[in-house]
């Protein structure tokens, strides 16, 4: 914003420093001078002013009363009684009407006859241009010249030409035009404030005045309008016709409604002085919500605390003092300060310290490091568990997945989900989000579906939450994971040792795979296979379950291409599905950070493989319990590579094929050792009428 220096000295009795040196000094008090330029016999001063400073600083008054507080000097008292003329009355010229008084909180008027509209007085031109505006007449000219000199526009209307001698605060009419003063024709509607006579708009109120009760030499009764409005009001209308103005400028960053009657009878006094004239007597003024200074106060230990110094508290009170702050009320250990209502900034006790320290100087508060203990945060358990799940998981070749916390009614009713356990959303985005999920695999078999058009192998788990009622309302972490392939026969293994590494590196141990049964009254529409599922204990916890998924639900899903022709003709999917869904909850309940150490042995291990044909109901953790059984400590570890289900073998039977891995801790086993075990694990299987292929 433009100041002329000239305009800022006429506010002091003493000389001001150069103006270099003075817009040194208040950059250092937080307004930043961007450039001082010569203009004839005065200098431009381009000063900053924050959003915040607006009310008190976009004015001449305002940016010397900083001076005044920076420089330890006294401001010149306004000469703003202007001389009445008694056998007039203000109300035989004009009335006021308000209709919203949130919109125009007060609306102030005075009445000057018998004016002589001419060129104005060359001090006031020259001020004028050096700060961007362009002389018109004296009239104008004064109004906006108190504009800039305190800050509260104004606007003069030709009294003779305001229809029914009424002024009316408003908003306009849809389909309303008004032409300014500019000459620019604007249509207006309801969400715009006008300033209208009798008949119609003559002003846009807090922008720009309208051509019709416009100034000019004839103009001999002028009506001077010193009004408030609020900011919201004024910013929404000047963007919608698109018109900013310094007026407008200074309205939207909101002004004191006490500053109309000190600007118009400042106004009045420069017209009396320089255009002649009748001032009438009294103020035609609307103003119902009166605003008062606000009280703060301001605890002096406090303000110690905040800037890390200590201020005397005779400094402290010199410099409130210099801001126009009024101390009403002084104890050892506060102050009771009053905040002038032009300072809309100043609304909490931090606000006055910043006064104090920015006027104090800056640069006078030491630089000290901080004096405080170092605490390491608490660790959280539930995130650091979750985080080194899913490190685990992504080491062993597993990508996390992240979905929405919906399905829908069709995804409901392919996995047999119960409408007394799902919450229904009230407004959902679409028929695909209906409920909130109550399990974390509908979503992930719909990812395999996208990979599939991609990939042959899939292998993906989330960690998140489900949403299901039961007596309670429950709302839980859970972790599912899942391996699918378009063709494979082994996924089963592999995901129960992604299992076995992922508990075994949490800490858990005495895991077990327990037969799945399904529960009576479960859905028939079951997520498992029967016979291809297990649920996961640990001692006697469940802590999930493990298995093939329902081909129904495949089937359902449509995730195989063309699964519907498998189904129709009684054979099996081509691919498999194979899923763990583990609660979370429970798991970070049992995991540990201790770890039994297990020394390497020293000594070689030798692997032997054997194969066996085995009926189809017979599960492989019981030829796995009969094989560790039957190995006598000196087994370190059995794989299962290869299961066959072909043709070839006799009806109802399946093959198995199992490493054995022997090694001992304390010596080395010699060929004929082994071979004795292996024997004696031949014929405990045989004992169960197994057959082992030799």
């Amino acid at each position: 914003m433009i100041f002329s220096y000239n305009w800022l000295q006429s506010f002091f009795k003493k000389k001001l420093p150069r103006p270099e040196k003075l817009a040194e000094l208040l950059t250092l008090h937080s307004f930043e001078v961007k450039e001082v330029e010569k203009a004839g016999r005065d200098f431009v001063l381009d000063i900053d002013i924050l959003p915040n400073r607006g009310p008190d600083c976009f004015s001449h008054i305002g940016v010397a009363r900083e001076c005044c507080a920076v420089l330890n000097s006294k401001l010149k008292t306004l000469i703003l009684k202007p001389i009445e003329d008694k056998k007039l009355k203000a109300g035989d010229f004009i009335s006021v009407e308000v209709r919203d008084i949130k919109a125009c909180p007060r609306y102030t008027a005075r009445v000057i006859t018998d004016v002589k509209v001419n060129f104005s007085p060359q001090w006031i031109k020259e001020r004028l241009k050096v700060c961007g505006l362009r002389p018109i007449n004296n009239i104008v000219d004064i109004t906006n010249y108190v504009m800039l000199e305190t800050g509260q526009p104004l606007h003069a209307f030709d009294g003779q030409k305001l229809e029914g001698k009424k002024i009316i605060v408003r908003f306009a009419k849809k389909g309303e035009k008004i032409i300014t003063l500019d000459g620019e024709k604007y249509e207006l509607d309801n969400d715009i404030l006008v300033i209208a006579d009798a008949k119609k708009p003559v002003a846009i109120a807090g922008i720009k005045g309208g051509k019709s009760p416009e100034i000019n030499r004839k103009t001999r009764t002028v009506v001077i309008e010193s009004a408030n409005f609020n900011p919201r009001v004024i910013r929404r209308g000047s963007k919608k016709i698109d018109l900013k103005t310094d007026a407008s400028l200074r309205f939207e960053h909101g002004i004191d409604p006490n500053l109309t009657e000190l600007a118009i009878n400042r106004a009045a006094f420069l017209i009396q002085k320089i255009a002649g004239g009748k001032i009438v007597q009294g103020l035609v003024d609307r103003y119902q919500l009166k605003i008062l200074p606000k009280r703060i106060k301001l605890d002096l230990g406090y303000v110690e605390r905040l800037l890390g110094l200590k201020i005397p508290v005779q400094k402290i009170k010199q410099i409130l003092n210099k801001l126009e702050f009024r101390i009403i009320e002084v104890r050892p250990s506060y102050l009771v300060v009053e905040i002038p209502t032009q300072r809309l900034d100043i609304t909490i006790a931090e606000d006055l310290i910043e006064e104090i320290a920015r006027i104090y100087g800056y640069p006078k508060i030491p630089s000290v490091f901080p004096i405080a203990s170092l605490i390491p945060p608490k660790r959280n358990l539930d995130i650091f568990w979750e985080d080194m799940t899913k490190n685990i998981l992504k080491e062993i070749g597993f990508t996390e997945v992240y979905n929405y916390s919906f399905i829908s009614e069709k995804e409901a009713e392919i996995f047999g989900f119960k409408k007394s356990i799902l919450f229904e959303i009230e407004n959902p985005m679409s028929i695909e989000q209906k409920y909130l999920r109550p399990s974390l695999i509908p979503n992930l078999l719909k990812n395999i579906g996208e990979n599939f058009k991609n990939f042959g192998e899939v292998k993906i788990f989330e960690l998140g939450k489900i949403f299901r009622k039961a007596k309670f309302s429950e709302e839980k972490r859970m972790l599912t994971g899942l391996i699918a392939k378009k063709e494979g026969r082994e996924e089963f293994y592999d995901l129960k040792g992604a299992i076995d590494l992922l508990l075994n590196r949490l800490g858990i141990a005495k895991v077990w795979y327990d037969f799945y049964q399904p529960t009576p009254g479960e859905s028939k529409l079951s997520i498992w296979q029967l016979k291809k599922s297990a649920e996961i204990k640990v001692n006697h916890i469940e802590l999930g379950f493990l298995g093939e998924i329902s081909p129904k639900i495949l089937e359902g899903l449509k995730i195989f291409s063309k699964a519907e022709d498998f189904f129709a003709k009684g054979k099996q999917i081509p691919g498999r599905i194979v899923l763990f869904d583990l609660d979370f909850e429970k798991l970070t309940k049992l995991v540990s950070e201790e770890h039994e150490f297990r020394p390497i042995s020293p000594y070689p291990a030798a692997i032997r493989d054997i194969s066996v044909l085995i009926p189809q109901g017979v599960l492989v953790e019981e030829v796995l319990n009969k094989i560790e059984m039957a190995g006598r400590g000196l087994i370190r570890d059995v794989d299962l590579f290869d299961i066959y289900e072909g043709e070839e073998l006799p009806e109802g039977k399946k093959s198995l094929a199992f490493h054995i891995i022997y090694q001992s801790g304390i010596k080395t086993l010699s060929s004929k050792e082994i071979d004795e075990i292996q024997q004696r694990i031949i014929k405990v299987l045989e004992e169960e009428e197994w057959q082992v292929r030799k």
